[in-house]
């Protein structure tokens, strides 16, 4: 977990294959030719991340509408999306990244303290990748209030 491997803007994004959702393997060049934004988030179903996934969720034909797709990440294993996307009706694909490769990739697993316990997790990140594969815009440790409209305004930004 070297710095140095952590993607930065620029770059194009090594590819990757994650369990999604839909019951098939996603890699991120099933992609190319769209622009995808990518949150990563620590725990389905916990409340920081419900209304992060439901800003998505409300603001995804705007998404939509721009061309943009939208994939959450986070280290929950698929029976634990299923429930989620159920619950919540997300309209869109959530990836498991249960060994966090992809969150390495990308430098969001991170040593995180809680009530003075430090443990590993995500830190909540987003990021906008170009239809070539390229990271053009990343937020890193964002606040939930808000953060969707940041996103969809770079978005509008780009056309």
């Amino acid at each position: 977990m070297t710095q140095s491997t952590q993607v930065e803007l620029g770059q194009v994004i090594p590819d990757f294959t994650l369990p999604a959702s839909t019951g098939q393997d996603v890699k991120l060049s099933d992609y190319r030719g769209k622009k995808v934004v990518i949150y990563f988030y620590p725990k389905d179903m916990t409340p920081g991340c419900t209304q992060e996934s439901c800003d998505f969720r409300d603001y995804h034909g705007d998404f939509e509408k721009h061309g943009v797709v939208v994939l959450g990440i986070s280290p929950d294993p698929i029976k634990s999306h299923t429930k989620f996307i159920e619950k919540h009706s997300l309209p869109f694909t959530l990836l498991s990244d249960t060994e966090h490769e992809v969150a390495d990739l990308f430098g969001v697993w991170q040593l995180k303290k809680m009530y003075g316990r430090e443990y590993y997790g995500i830190v909540r990140s987003t990021f906008l990748i170009d239809e070539e594969g390229k990271l053009i815009k990343e937020w890193r440790s964002v606040k939930v209030k808000g953060h969707t409209n940041e996103v969809l305004e770079a978005v509008r930004e780009l056309v």
